[in-house]
């Protein structure tokens, strides 16, 4: 029997249709055969407009808006997947999932970022904006990857932009000769030797159009790598019975009755019965 993995996106998925069926076909590309995955975007909604960087710019909604992957994830385990991905750059709430649940939790950022040690020294990274500069930082000294990171770049194209063309061969094309442009910038003046493109429209561009280097340097699918580690974690679980650590503050398990006891509390229980009633 293969494996199910529950996909969790920061974006409204039902408001980005072009990006929703261009991912589910770069996925089922990835994953072995007898995998199958269910994609899950925020909760229609969640979000002015449709791109998230309009409220995750902020830490406060930021953290908010993270509950909705906590939910996802114990909703995940509830209906029996097998692992989970969190296929954005931050991964919000991911050290806190962790604790939560039983079954694999990958996160895209985390993951492009220990995988970029394999594949060269010095990591950059492309966004469609740069408004949370200043918050990269510091997430990189929490993964522990402060000495790759150098820098990051606008990729000059818009989300609305990359959402919108990416049906169409010759706007994906024009689209990519930018994005390779300015990243190019990553590679000369800030010596990257690889790039993570940190928004999962711009990873999915660049995968579709092949790009596997930019200036040189390594580009990391986020797709492919989140996908393929799931599934690794799944193999490892069951082989070895590796699993995350349960020690300590950051990784100690609460007593599940009293987690479903504070979600109750703050009103946050039905988050995950709404995941469940959207269709796949």
């Amino acid at each position: 029997m293969g494996y199910r993995i529950w996909h969790q996106s920061f974006s409204v998925l039902e408001d980005n249709l072009p990006y929703k069926d261009a991912l589910q076909e770069r996925i089922r590309g990835v994953v072995r055969p007898d995998t199958s995955f269910t994609l899950h975007g925020q909760l229609p909604g969640t979000y002015p407009d449709q791109f998230p960087g309009t409220d995750i710019r902020y830490g406060f909604l930021y953290n908010v808006h993270g509950m909705q992957f906590v939910a996802g994830a114990m909703e995940a385990e509830r209906q029996g997947y097998d692992a989970v991905v969190l296929a954005t750059s931050s991964s919000p709430m991911i050290r806190e999932i962790r604790t939560l649940v039983n079954i694999p939790v990958v996160g895209f950022g985390d993951t492009a970022f220990y995988l970029s040690g394999m594949y060269g020294r010095k990591v950059g990274m492309i966004f469609f904006n740069i408004e949370r500069r200043d918050f990269w930082p510091e997430q990189m000294r929490q993964w522990g990857v402060s000495e790759r990171y150098v820098g990051l770049t606008e990729a000059g194209v818009t989300w609305n932009q990359v959402v919108a063309g990416m049906p169409y061969a010759d706007k994906r094309k024009e689209m990519v000769a930018t994005i390779i442009a300015n990243g190019e910038k990553l590679a000369k003046e800030q010596a990257a030797d690889v790039i993570v493109p940190c928004e999962m429209p711009l990873n999915l561009l660049l995968a579709m159009e092949n790009v596997n280097y930019i200036g040189g340097a390594t580009v990391i699918d986020g797709i492919a790598t989140s996908f393929k580690i799931a599934e690794t974690m799944i193999d490892l679980k069951k082989v070895s019975g590796m699993a995350p650590s349960k020690r300590g503050f950051f990784h100690d398990r609460p007593d599940r009755e009293r987690v479903e006891q504070v979600l109750k509390f703050y009103g946050l229980d039905s988050l995950g019965e709404r995941f469940s009633k959207l269709k796949d």
